[in-house]
């Protein structure tokens, strides 16, 4: 990137390592210093007030999540919301230690306070510790109670969105040099989960699953089918299991059916059944599920599917200055979650010019102290809440993702199955 101060000034050019490795440490550093552990995007069930209340109501139950959730400023110590650790949001925090373990055996990277590979390690066994119980196979959920409209989820509740991400997290565990295997077989554990208790079906069009056990039956929720998708794809990279492709693409296959002439999903289907439109980060999810696929599987089967999808991503969801749109009728709220979704997407398709433009607009908008982030821009007012997942995790996690694609080919660069140099030096272990 070359920058001048000044019309006319000489233009230096520095490597994104030496602009954004200390805002890397600092996220990092924010969160060990917490243990983890925050407030949330969903966490208004936690509240102590609440609990306190003698009787059980759904329609008070909804009322403070949805407070919590939506007020413009952050009421959570009024109600005495309690902190905890999240499920994916570990999950997040254990990758990007890992990255940053990568970047630390850099010459351009100073050698961190602390041992990134041991903090990875550790959050990956809370990841062990905190699974759900009685389910067909390794997965995860959000660890605090939800009311939705027809019923309270509770903390034992899994889902395939927070199930994939720690699943990502176990097989870049045991990758390391060094790995527990253990990891891996676990993860792998994941498929009967995604089979047998998310309901995993064949259909005219391909194949669906369940978002979650709880989920009504009258809509399909589209991003966390790609998720499972691509969590079927991470397994297939490990393991070389052909059914784990071949369960892949017939549900990728469902979700390219359902794509829009504009080239993006609605967050379900039918569309109205949420509130929410071809909305920016789930989108995101959609399109990273799919250049998954392509990086591991087959690059031509969807790609006029995911030509359009990034078409669609980049002039309709983002800004020319990377500032991410809400969905494809509002820019507003500008939220972190997109912004760091954005990056990912950006950099996995290595446009890392667009990815920086994207970091450039979270830290000049949406970064309170280095390292701290907000949790969304409105026109006249900015949210000011660091949600440890929402903000923190996915900061840091893609912005180590980011760096790790930035380093020269020799150093740390992706390959194209989407694996960094924390990968290297681990085959995968012959399927049994």
């Amino acid at each position: 990137m070359r920058r001048a101060d000044t019309p006319g000034e000489s233009v230096t050019e520095t490597h994104p390592l030496d602009r954004y490795v200390s805002v890397l440490d600092a996220t990092l550093e924010y969160a060990r210093e917490r243990d983890y552990a925050g407030p949330d995007y969903g966490d208004g069930m936690s509240s102590k007030l609440l609990a306190a209340v003698p009787i059980e109501n759904r329609w008070l139950n909804l009322a403070v999540q949805e407070v919590v959730k939506r007020a413009p400023m952050n009421v959570r110590p009024l109600l005495r919301v309690e902190h905890r650790r999240n499920y994916k949001g570990v999950a997040l925090f254990s990758m990007a230690n890992l990255n940053y373990h990568v970047l630390s055996t850099t010459d351009r990277t100073p050698t961190p306070d602390f041992d990134p590979l041991v903090e990875a390690e550790h959050l990956v066994e809370w990841l062990l510790d905190e699974q759900c119980t009685g389910y067909s196979g390794f997965c995860g959920g959000h660890r605090h109670e939800i009311q939705h409209m027809h019923c309270k989820g509770v903390p034992n509740d899994a889902d395939i969105v927070s199930t994939t991400y720690a699943v990502k997290a176990l097989l870049r565990a045991a990758r390391v040099d060094g790995g527990d295997q253990r990891y891996a077989a676990i993860a792998r554990s994941a498929t009967w989960f995604l089979i047998e208790d998310l309901n995993y079906r064949e259909v005219p069009e391909g194949a669906k699953i369940d978002y979650h056990m709880n989920h009504p039956e009258d809509s399909y929720t589209l991003n966390a089918a790609a998720l499972g998708a691509q969590m079927l794809v991470d397994l297939y990279e490990y393991f070389g299991d052909e059914q784990l492709r071949d369960r892949a693409t017939k549900i990728l296959d469902h979700v390219a059916a359902q794509q829009t002439d504009l080239g993006g999903w609605p967050y379900r289907i039918p569309a109205d059944a949420s509130h929410l439109s071809m909305d920016n980060h789930h989108n995101g999810f959609i399109i990273e599920s799919f250049q998954r696929y392509r990086d591991v599987i087959d690059a031509d089967r969807y790609a006029e599917t995911l030509d359009s999808a990034l078409e669609f991503y980049r002039t309709e969801l983002f800004e020319p200055n990377g500032a991410p749109n809400f969905d494809e009728r509002n820019a507003y709220p500008r939220d972190i979650h997109a912004s760091t979704q954005g990056l990912l997407v950006f950099t996995r398709e290595g446009d890392l010019e667009f990815a920086e433009r994207i970091l450039q607009w979270v830290l000049e908008n949406l970064q309170v102290l280095e390292g701290q982030f907000y949790y969304r821009k409105y026109r006249f007012h900015t949210k000011r809440v660091t949600l440890m997942r929402w903000c923190q995790a996915w900061m840091a996690y893609a912005l180590s993702e980011f760096l790790l694609a930035s380093e020269t080919p020799l150093e740390a660069e992706l390959d194209r199955s989407g694996r960094s140099r924390v990968d290297i030096g681990r085959s995968a272990p012959d399927d049994d």
